[in-house]
């Protein structure tokens, strides 16, 4: 919820209007780096921030960066009244003076207008807080050199200020990246290649007439760096072996992940199984047509998911074994105690219970086909990923249409408060 005070965060002073520095004030209104453009970029970064107190942060300084857009609205409308009405003041940008009557607009001070392809929004946060601290860099610059061109005091008061903000900003944004204690290189979530990551190609290479000399630094040299040859001079030398670290080769299953990825199918292997025959009994107890049709389509690909696990298994060159999978086993016994309550219950409320144990039943499906799914993508064996990505959609879709046939039935269930309400 936005409410405008009609008061600016700065009040702006311009003694000598100056349409020309008024013209360099729009990269700030609507340039790549100006207040707009980052206004944006970290309101809508809170948006999608499911993170409480960092999500706090960036909709406080997305309103302020509102607040810094009108204060150079304001500065660069009074440098560039003067194009109004005079004719010589108007030649400095007629696009302004002719198209916008002298006022501004959501131009940069090239004429180009603002685009959205200026934000940068990745839903990771530290990669969006490291872009939230680069942005507040090149705001700063921009700033210190438009007061190195701006010889009206006023204006120079007010873009000091916008100017210090920027800092303010930086620190804000590194302290909320530090406070998230994740190592400096860590992005995402895939690990890189070991050896890799380390290494340091010499892609610039020569000395005297053929170029400048080669430097090293902590940037390529000490610690846990490999200074390595540029990959171009290796190629043109057949018989160097290459010395790039590559993953052309199937990982060390150092960590006995392919053990990890077998448990898992043969639990899912056992529940699935276990599926088959209870999803018929299902769709037997329940009393709604939608629901009963919803079991039997599940029942369908239950099937085929048991055959993709099978094909799971010939994959890795082992044999489809299931293993007793207790957890399900549990459900579905509370799924038989609700099928024998619902006989004393009505139609909506026994079909509700229904629902209920099959979505408990999904979402211990889905946890163990996610579980599977990453494992084999570390292991990189990517056609079991897709079999595996298969299922879990198809999980994750008769989840969404046991919700929608679960609010069908709530809006036709007789509630006890309406009961007493017509009585």
């Amino acid at each position: 919820m936005y409410h405008h005070v009609k008061k600016l965060m700065f009040t702006v002073r311009v003694d000598e209007p100056d349409p020309r520095f008024g013209n360099m004030l729009l990269e700030q209104f609507g340039g790549a780096n100006g207040e707009l453009a980052a206004a944006m970029q970290y309101s809508i970064q809170g948006l999608n921030c499911e993170d409480p107190d960092r999500k706090d942060l960036l909709m406080d300084i997305g309103t302020e960066e509102l607040s810094h857009l009108e204060v150079v609205g304001c500065l660069a409308r009074m440098h560039l009244a003067p194009s109004k009405n005079d004719r010589q003041a108007a030649e400095a940008d007629p696009l302004i003076a002719i198209a916008g009557g002298g006022g501004v607009n959501l131009f940069n001070s090239q004429g180009n207008p603002w685009t959205a392809d200026y934000l940068k929004i990745t839903g990771e946060l530290d990669v969006d807080l490291r872009s939230n601290i680069a942005a507040e860099a090149r705001a700063k610059i921009v700033y210190e050199r438009l007061i190195n061109f701006c010889d009206d005091a006023g204006s120079k008061d007010a873009l000091q200020f916008l100017m210090t903000r920027e800092i303010t900003h930086m620190k804000a944004f590194a302290r909320a990246l530090e406070s998230l204690s994740k190592p400096a290189f860590s992005v995402g979530r895939i690990a890189p290649t070991p050896g890799l990551v380390n290494q340091f190609f010499n892609d610039s290479t020569g000395s005297g007439d053929h170029g400048e000399i080669d430097t090293r630094g902590p940037w390529n040299e000490g610690e846990e760096w490999v200074f390595t040859e540029s990959p171009a001079l290796q190629s043109s030398d057949p018989g160097a072996a290459p010395s790039i670290v590559a993953e052309s080769s199937s990982p060390v299953d150092e960590a006995g992940l392919t053990d990890l990825l077998l448990h898992e199918l043969r639990d899912i292997l056992h529940a699935e199984k276990q599926l088959t025959k209870a999803l018929p009994k299902m769709a037997q107890a329940a009393r709604f047509d939608q629901l009963r049709e919803l079991f039997e389509q599940h029942l369908a690909e239950t099937e085929n998911q048991v055959e993709r696990i099978n094909e799971c298994f010939e994959l890795l060159g082992e044999t489809a074994r299931a293993k007793p999978c207790k957890g399900m086993m549990g459900l579905i016994e509370e799924g038989q105690e609700v099928m024998k309550e619902g006989q004393e219950k009505e139609d909506a409320a026994a079909d509700l219970a229904l629902i209920s144990a099959a979505q408990r039943v999904e979402h211990y499906e889905m946890s163990g086909y996610t579980t599977a799914r990453n494992l084999a993508q570390q292991l990189r064996h990517s056609a079991i990923v897709a079999l595996l990505s298969k299922s879990l959609a198809e999980e994750e879709n008769a989840d969404l249409l046991l919700n929608q046939v679960a609010r069908s039935l709530m809006s036709v269930a007789k509630m006890p408060a309406a009961v007493e309400q017509a009585e």
